[in-house]
């Protein structure tokens, strides 16, 4: 048996950033136009006007203050309302696995390795890009690495169910390392003319080199356990698939084919199931509160990871303890807890423990227990 460790990180962030205040100027202009092309529908009641959206609420409802995108100009335009993307030829890189060279390049240099010292490659995301061949599988072929690659998709905890994977087969010895990449275009499926949610993702790609023990060249994090639980849950769904054309109205532009959610019932059910979940993990593995120099969690929500931070720790975390990236990227789904871990890790002395933990549509929750060597 091996002990698994994570040697380095990556982060692909776009060059392309919305505030809130640009967000919410075209937002409101798509609801002046939509109540004015339905005036005399609202008007004899049949169906309600859209109501405007506003840079207080976007912040007091989620902590989010900008988010960055592939394309903004798309999602900006109150005619459009959705990112433009440019159709690539099949013998062209897709724009998933582009995200994710860059991001895995990045860990692999921060690691001090190279293709040849990987043997396998995880792509887990929310949003694949295609059905097949495996978007895993061409990056794998983009880096030059030898061995296999496969997709997966838990959505939110995508990245710490990739880690148990990965850390799973390092540790048996059947590999020597493992890529687990993350290329999130969350702007592309997120319905960005609905009040409610129109504020939440942005788009990034994070990548995370996990490798045998004796094989670390630098500091590195020991992943001392990890545990993963899922709970069925229609409250966060998104029905877009490959079966469309099959059925009536298949290829409508549907609300229920974009991001969905019952943010209430979301956030009523979520929080117990995830701060259970850590606290049992803390538990079996004889961790205590005050082992825990900094828990890195899933960015969806300020006031969740709040919730879950003050749960997690006993008592409401000091300032660096649960970092909070969000206001800058937005809820990036399974890349947010990754984000956070790879831009405020390096400080951890040697010995100190910390926790990534990863929650979301399934239910599901992923928990990943560190220590900080070297």
């Amino acid at each position: 048996m091996f002990t698994p460790v994570i040697t380095g990180t990556g982060i692909f962030t776009p060059d392309q950033i919305i505030t809130n205040a640009e967000l919410v100027a075209s937002f409101n202009a798509y609801v002046d136009l939509y109540n004015a092309e339905h005036a005399a529908a609202i008007e004899a009641g049949a169906i309600e006007a859209k109501a405007h959206s506003s840079e207080e609420f976007i912040v007091k409802a989620s902590g989010i203050e900008q988010r960055y995108v592939i394309d903004k100009a798309g999602v900006l335009d109150p005619q459009v309302m959705h990112p433009l993307l440019r159709q690539r030829s099949d013998d062209e890189p897709s724009l998933m696995a582009e995200m994710a060279l860059d991001a895995a390049s990045k860990a692999l240099a921060k690691a001090g390795k190279t293709a040849a010292d990987v043997d396998a490659v995880i792509c887990a995301a929310s949003n694949l890009e295609r059905a097949y061949p495996a978007v895993a599988i061409e990056i794998q072929e983009l880096l030059g690495i030898n061995g296999f690659a496969f997709d997966m998709n838990v959505a939110c905890s995508s990245a710490t169910f990739g880690i148990q994977a990965a850390a799973d087969m390092v540790r048996s010895g059947s590999i020597r390392s493992a890529l687990v990449v993350n290329p999130e275009i969350c702007s592309a499926h997120l319905e960005w003319r609905d009040r409610d949610c129109h504020f939440i993702f942005g788009d990034v790609a994070t990548a995370t080199l996990i490798e045998r023990e004796e094989a670390a060249e630098g500091p590195y994090f020991e992943i001392r356990s990890t545990r993963c639980a899922t709970q069925f849950s229609n409250n966060i769904r998104n029905n877009n698939g490959f079966l469309r054309r099959s059925r009536p109205d298949g290829v409508a532009d549907r609300r229920d084919m974009q991001f969905m959610q019952n943010g209430r019932k979301v956030f009523k059910e979520v929080l117990p199931l995830v701060s259970d979940h850590v606290a049992g993990h803390m538990a079996d593995n004889g961790v205590v509160s005050g082992d825990l120099k900094r828990i890195w969690l899933h960015q969806a929500n300020k006031s969740m990871n709040d919730f879950i931070g003050r749960k997690v720790l006993g008592r409401v975390p000091e300032p660096g303890e649960q970092p909070n990236i969000l206001q800058d990227y937005a809820n990036t789904s399974s890349a947010g807890s990754i984000i956070a871990f790879a831009k405020y890790s390096d400080d951890l002395k040697d010995g100190d423990m910390g926790l990534i933990c990863s929650f979301g549509a399934g239910y599901s929750v992923g928990s990943v227990i560190v220590q900080k060597h070297g």
